[in-house]
């Protein structure tokens, strides 16, 4: 049983067609590319597997517990509690909020424990709030944020911005984490910092990585498998090597008859 089952995905706006008829498959622990040109479908495709969007038609399956659990209609909390996680082509972090409160906001999900000792602060309640805060600066520490725990986020350099993103999806303990062009914006020098980063996560994590970006040198470097969408349709799927000299993908980036 596949980690996440994709079949015949679709999402229709009105009588465009963003993506259309999508097959994917990740298995655990695997590190995989979804590439394709401006416009094919890519972060489309992540909010429909996210929640953000609901499908026309298809079927999206997830492995918990064993079991198949479908993630149709389903709200985007319980897709993350799921062990679904995710960042976003334009930052989407608590801005007025510290470093370390951006992270603890992801954890909540998975750190419960309830009303009554949420409501009277028993020692349970403090005990978990600690317990949240030692992970999170552990989280911080290995991104190199761990000096930053008291700055606003908005006043983090932009690629910290980015790697706090990271951190924050991490910190919800996802099975499959989605990267949404995590290197857009990125001088040479942070994208290798980047490119070292997510390998860094998935040997650490363990988790399953679909990331969606337009620097193919990264892509090509860091990734097992790799998805080609144009116009929303899924033109290509296989390794890098077989994905540099498919001729689908070539005329889909370069043109051509």
């Amino acid at each position: 049983m596949s980690l996440l089952e994709v079949k015949q995905l679709t999402k229709n706006f009105g009588g465009l067609s963003a993506v259309s008829m999508v097959n994917m498959q990740l298995e655990d622990n695997e590190l995989v590319g979804l590439i394709g040109p401006n416009g094919a479908g890519k972060t489309t495709l992540f909010n429909l597997l996210t929640g953000v969007y609901e499908p026309t038609e298809g079927v999206i399956d997830l492995e918990v517990d064993g079991k198949k659990k479908s993630l149709i209609k389903q709200k985007t909390y319980a897709i993350t509690s799921m062990g679904l996680g995710r960042t976003f082509q334009n930052i989407r972090l608590f801005k007025d909020l510290t470093v370390l409160e951006n992270v603890l906001i992801g954890m909540h999900e998975k750190n419960k424990v309830g009303t009554i000792a949420s409501i009277f602060r028993t020692p349970a309640y403090y005990a978990a709030e600690e317990k949240m805060r030692i992970e999170a600066l552990e989280l911080l520490k290995l991104f190199n944020l761990e000096t930053k725990v008291a700055e606003l986020a908005k006043n983090l350099p932009y690629g910290e911005q980015r790697r706090l993103e990271i951190v924050r999806a991490l910190a919800t303990k996802p099975k499959i984490l989605f990267l949404d062009e995590p290197a857009a914006g990125m001088n040479p020098q942070e994208t290798a910092s980047l490119t070292s980063l997510i390998r860094q996560i998935q040997k650490e994590f363990k988790i399953t990585i679909l990331l969606i970006e337009h620097d193919m040198s990264l892509v090509m470097d860091v990734c097992e498998r790799i998805y080609v969408l144009e116009y929303g349709r899924m033109i290509a799927h296989g390794t890098p090597d077989e994905i540099k000299t498919n001729e689908a993908v070539i005329k889909a980036y370069l043109g051509g008859e």
